[in-house]
């Protein structure tokens, strides 16, 4: 409804429905932290709709033409309020303690399907200004800087979500179809990376190590995973990236593109920091079991998955 609504009014209602659905898929009566997680959401989601709703109404009052955005102001009050619902910086202080309360398919939705409306929406009004500029930058140095620090893989994955949304935003600003296709590739690889941790039930670093050190396969998939999701030639991740390296070059946002490139190498460090342990040092292996598959349609999917963001690049078209 969001996405495809022809007023500002039915865009506000679309969000306002989806808000409404996503929270009882969050609350689990059995988990304090996803009921905590759900109202910290909830909460800033009102707020973000209450924004969005108090800047529709000024332009209809004060606007001549309610569906075209004539002032500035306007724009960057809807532009203020979409990004908070998505979570981009400065806006960003509630998305990695909303991931940290959630399972696992609960933070693949919030990272990607709940996304869209948003993305869309701020696809139609979004203009490069010295206000999107800030945005870009403070959320590629957030993303990157933020998830140096931590343990807990959903804080980590939110903070790298935060990182790709800079990117989104700056393909946006380029043409539709850049941020769209970096949209599909950045959830197809999330798919394939939660599914990881999904199967194993990992939801910290050192868990990470114990139970990857058992499993050759799964460990080999989520490296080639996470070069890929940091944007590493010749992976899949890295096509998207390079379109918008050369598109933004040629812009003459050359400032812009350096900073996104030097945290780009920060990001890649602790997603490399993942498997640096299961890699380099061995716990006590069972040398009769070395290798444990999980047996179930899960794990071929993991592999397809892998394979798809390994190989995709080579048969792109560039």
């Amino acid at each position: 409804i969001a996405a495809t609504s022809t007023s500002w009014l039915g865009v506000w209602m679309g969000l306002e429905i989806n808000l409404l659905s996503f929270i009882p898929l969050m609350t689990n009566t059995k988990n304090t932290m996803s009921t905590e997680a759900s109202l910290k959401y909830f909460l800033v989601q009102a707020l973000a709709s209450a924004m969005l709703l108090f800047s529709i109404i000024l332009m209809y009052t004060l606007s001549k033409n309610p569906l075209i955005i004539e002032n500035n102001i306007f724009q960057t009050l809807i532009c203020s309020a979409l990004l908070l619902k998505m979570g981009a910086a400065p806006f960003h202080f509630w998305f990695p303690a909303t991931m940290e309360g959630l399972s696992w398919k609960n933070c693949f939705i919030l990272m990607t399907w709940q996304k869209i409306a948003p993305l869309m929406l701020l696809a139609y009004v979004i203009e490069m200004n010295i206000f999107i500029s800030s945005i870009i930058v403070l959320s590629v140095l957030i993303g990157s800087l933020g998830g140096l620090n931590q343990s807990s893989l959903r804080k980590l994955m939110a903070y790298s979500s935060i990182n790709h949304l800079g990117w989104m935003i700056s393909a946006m600003v380029i043409g539709e179809n850049l941020w769209e296709m970096y949209f599909m590739i950045y959830t197809l690889l999330s798919l394939s990376i939660v599914l990881v941790f999904n199967i194993h039930h990992i939801y910290h670093m050192n868990q990470n190590f114990l139970t990857m050190n058992h499993d050759r396969v799964t460990k080999s998939c989520m490296f080639l995973l996470l070069l890929s999701l940091g944007g590493l030639p010749p992976f899949l991740g890295f096509f998207p990236k390079w379109l918008i390296i050369q598109t933004m070059t040629d812009m003459n946002y050359q400032f812009i593109i350096i900073v996104m490139v030097i945290m780009t190498l920060i990001t890649l460090f602790y997603y490399l920091r993942l498997t640096f342990l299961a890699f380099l040092f061995s716990y006590t292996e069972l040398k009769l079991n070395q290798f444990t598959s999980p047996g179930s349609a899960l794990f071929l999917t993991v592999l397809t998955l892998t394979s798809l963001s390994t190989l995709g690049l080579p048969f792109s078209s560039v």
